[in-house]
């Protein structure tokens, strides 16, 4: 049996795997085990499950993983996240859909400390989702506007997803960091206006909530003191050579614990809570790393990396067409496929052909990232989506997909936009 058709069945099998609902690392996993047996024997690939797992679980580079979701979490369970929606909202609540501009912006704070979509789409539907429906938002653009704002944690660093990245393509994660400010601040305008314009378009559907007098809004500023002390501490301190990103995820979470204890905010309790959340979650990205690099080591044994370079750089198309087929691959597998695994599973044997084909790989990585995103929100898997439904159980998941579609439609523009051009990713990184 040629290389190919095992590499062609190994697919098949994974696929049918994850449609039996096998968790995907397990599957990535399993195919990957067995696929390197056909190929190069069942002794080689048991002593490689023996070793595989334990050298990844012990990387010193993947440590920024927990350690950044673990800042996520003591910063989530301190209250910061409430403070930021208050500050938000006392600037923006009184324009027309206000309370979803308000959102977004706090969004971008907290995914900004947390580095996860997940996290933040979790958290904002507990703090923002009640004061929306509360002034009698629709329930499609509440959880709309919060599955949207939760992407944000993609792209604006601590993105973890970035890191992931730069792990697998050897790229630096500090320009990696600094390529997705400018595309994560122009997600946050581009939401905005968004909003602004179903609010033009449909003036009786988007209430508008009262004024907050300037007193108010100082006070409400003087609350997210130290969420701007912690993300200047962390990112000051990566970008200014101070810490390595291990070290600067691990000063980023001792940092807000710290804060937290400071203002009273957590005890026992909760730091136990907070270090079981960090672990669950680390466990489930390791399981999806774990089983995506054996699969990866199968798909090396068998050349497909190598196959498919020559075969998208053999097609004839310009470098920009074979950049749209593969965001298109993207975009579908977007439906049926977790991001963070698209990312793991895809980018080894994608890289190689972007790297031939001239691309800048730090550009590449915020274009992926802005294409997994999407992933995030759109239908029918959306994990965004899914998780808001668990926090927010009486809202039907179709009612959410409707609410999310304008943003959808909106990040397909953003990520046009990015193609064209380039230089709002590049810049930062070439200057700093």
């Amino acid at each position: 049996m040629s290389a190919q058709l095992v590499a062609i069945g190994g697919f098949a099998a994974l696929f049918a795997l994850m449609l039996l609902r096998m968790p995907i690392g397990l599957a990535m996993g399993a195919v990957g085990i067995c696929g390197f047996g056909v190929m190069a024997g069942f002794g080689p690939a048991l002593r490689l499950l023996a070793t595989s797992p334990i050298r990844t679980a012990t990387d010193a580079g993947f440590q920024v993983i927990p350690l950044f979701l673990l800042m996520g979490t003591i910063a989530s369970a301190s209250g910061m996240s409430t403070e930021l929606f208050r500050a938000a909202n006392s600037f923006l609540g009184h324009r027309r859909g206000g309370l979803g501009m308000a959102t977004i912006a706090a969004c971008a704070g907290f995914a900004a400390i947390s580095g996860s979509s997940v996290a933040t789409a979790a958290t904002f539907s507990a703090v923002a989702y009640p004061e929306m429906r509360r002034l009698h938002y629709p329930q499609s653009f509440a959880t709309g506007v919060i599955a949207a704002g939760g992407t944000l944690g993609a792209i604006l660093p601590p993105s973890l997803v970035l890191a992931v990245y730069s792990l697998i393509t050897q790229q630096d994660v500090g320009r990696l960091y600094m390529a997705g400010i400018v595309p994560g601040l122009l997600a946050v305008a581009m939401y905005i206006a968004t909003i602004s314009l179903i609010g033009l378009a449909r003036p009786h559907y988007l209430p508008r909530g009262p004024r907050a007098g300037w007193g108010e809004r100082l006070a409400a500023l003087r609350g997210v003191w130290a969420i701007t002390l912690l993300f200047l501490f962390v990112i000051g301190g990566l970008y200014g050579g101070v810490f390595t990103p291990t070290e600067a995820a691990s000063m980023g979470a001792g940092g807000a614990y710290l804060i937290a204890l400071a203002r009273r905010r957590i005890d026992l309790a909760m730091t136990r809570d907070c270090l079981l959340r960090a672990v669950r979650t680390t466990a489930a990205i390791f399981t999806i790393l774990i089983g995506a690099l054996l699969f990866g080591y199968f798909l090396t044994v068998t050349g497909t990396p190598q196959a498919l370079t020559r075969l998208l750089t053999g097609l004839g198309l310009p470098p920009l067409g074979v950049l749209l087929l593969i965001l298109l691959m993207y975009l579908a597998r977007g439906c049926v496929m977790d991001a963070m695994a698209m990312v793991i599973l895809t980018v080894p044997i994608i890289f190689p052909v972007i790297v031939a084909l001239g691309f800048d790989p730090i550009w590449f990585g915020v274009i992926v990232v802005m294409t997994v995103e999407l992933g995030l929100i759109h239908p029918p898997v959306g994990m965004n989506v899914f998780v808001i439904k668990s926090v927010v159980r009486e809202v039907p998941i179709s009612t959410i997909f409707v609410g999310v579609l304008p943003f959808v439609l909106t990040d397909l523009l953003r990520l046009a936009i990015l193609i064209a051009f380039p230089v709002l990713s590049v810049y930062l990184p070439n200057h700093m």
